[in-house]
């Protein structure tokens, strides 16, 4: 079965399907609605042979249905019909949940994505449960994402940010008890030390992640890589 996944993102959306080594890169942002998406996509992907598609969606998916507005995307995502306008079978996940889904190796992961915005989920015994923390109160009356997404690393600087990245994996690790932490997101590079426990993951994990979706497979570990 070929698979196309398209991992929609605050600043791009990135495309990558079996048989095709190359991600693609299409810039998105404000402006992007879920019908500009998918035109923008369709024209990139012409000739390309696919089965099914994953989408990786940065907003609120229940039981595979987007119920909530994305915070820094266009409009008209949650009544948008991609089956219909992709012609085959859609799968749509958040997108934080498909990386964690292509990270997970075992146990009690948290995934944390420091990209636009922050992205959440975690993964117990092979459950996954996407998450919402983004919107959480933090401090001052602002939230987790106003500190640790783009805003917050614009506003405070490299240095800061740092430091309020490190501080929100260890708050949120030691609130979730889970065993490790992977850090995906384009910003997570920027980060020089990382906290105990955590690493940063692949961002080819969003493909695989998307790929396991289609799996009938149960997750199952790979490898444990850090102690209690």
């Amino acid at each position: 079965m070929k698979i196309l996944v398209i991992d929609v993102g605050g600043t791009h959306v990135k495309l990558s399907a079996t048989g095709h080594k190359r991600q693609i890169k299409i810039p998105s942002g404000s402006k992007m609605s879920a019908n500009k998406m998918v035109a923008t996509v369709q024209k990139i992907i012409a000739g390309w042979k696919y089965d099914v598609i994953t989408i990786g969606y940065p907003g609120p998916v229940l039981h595979g249905h987007i119920v909530g507005g994305p915070h820094n995307l266009g409009p008209g995502w949650i009544t948008f019909n991609f089956k219909k306008t992709f012609g085959c079978p859609v799968k749509i996940i958040n997108d934080a949940a498909m990386q964690a889904l292509g990270s997970y190796e075992g146990r009690s992961m948290l995934f944390l994505g420091l990209g636009t915005g922050l992205g959440s989920a975690m993964i117990v015994d092979g459950v996954l449960e996407p998450m919402e923390l983004a919107h959480l109160p933090y401090k001052k009356g602002r939230t987790y994402e106003d500190y640790v997404g783009l805003a917050g690393l614009k506003r405070l600087g490299k240095k800061k940010w740092r430091r309020q990245a490190n501080k929100t994996v260890k708050l949120l690790k030691a609130a979730l008890e889970a065993d490790y932490v992977v850090l995906g997101g384009g910003n997570a590079r920027l980060l020089k030390k990382l906290p105990p426990g955590s690493r940063v993951g692949d961002n080819a994990n969003a493909f695989r992640g998307g790929l396991r979706l289609w799996s009938k497979k149960q997750i199952r570990p790979t490898r444990e890589r850090f102690g209690n």
